[in-house]
C-alpha cells in the first residue's frame, strides 16, 4: 500500500478497512483480520495495526470479543458513514469553497452527474 504524509499511516489503514465495509467485503459480525495478517499485507509493523484497531474501536466500527479476535460492528457502516460527512463538512468542504473562490468559480457552473 502506498501511504501519504499528511495522514498517518494507522489512519490510512482505518481507512481502507473502512471502505472495505462500506463496499460489503466485511460485514457485521464478521471477523476481522488478524493484526499480523493486516500487518503482512501492508507492510507496516503489527503496533501500528494495533492502533488502527484501537481507533477503530473507539469509533464504534470494530468490537473485540477477548481471546477471539476482532468482529465488525452491527452498525458500523452508519458509524462509517457519519464519520465521513462530518470530516467532508469539516476538512473538505471549506477547501474546495475556498478554491472556487480563488478561481473564480460560481456554484451555478457545476454540473452534478451520477
Amino acid at each position: 500500500m502506498d501511504f501519504k504524509k499528511q495522514k498517518p499511516i494507522y489512519l490510512q489503514i482505518a481507512d481502507t478497512l473502512s471502505e472495505q465495509v462500506l463496499q460489503g467485503q466485511l460485514t457485521p459480525d464478521d471477523r476481522m483480520p488478524s493484526v499480523r495478517d493486516v500487518a503482512a499485507s501492508m507492510g507496516v509493523n503489527p503496533n501500528t495495526v494495533v492502533r488502527t484497531f484501537e481507533y477503530l474501536q473507539q469509533e464504534e466500527i470494530i468490537y473485540q470479543r477477548r481471546g477471539v479476535g476482532y468482529f465488525v460492528a452491527s452498525d458500523a457502516r452508519q458509524h462509517i458513514l457519519a464519520h465521513q460527512r462530518r470530516e467532508f463538512l469539516e476538512e473538505e468542504l471549506p477547501y474546495i469553497r475556498q478554491r472556487m473562490k480563488t478561481l473564480g468559480i460560481d456554484i451555478n457552473e457545476l454540473k452534478l452527474t451520477d
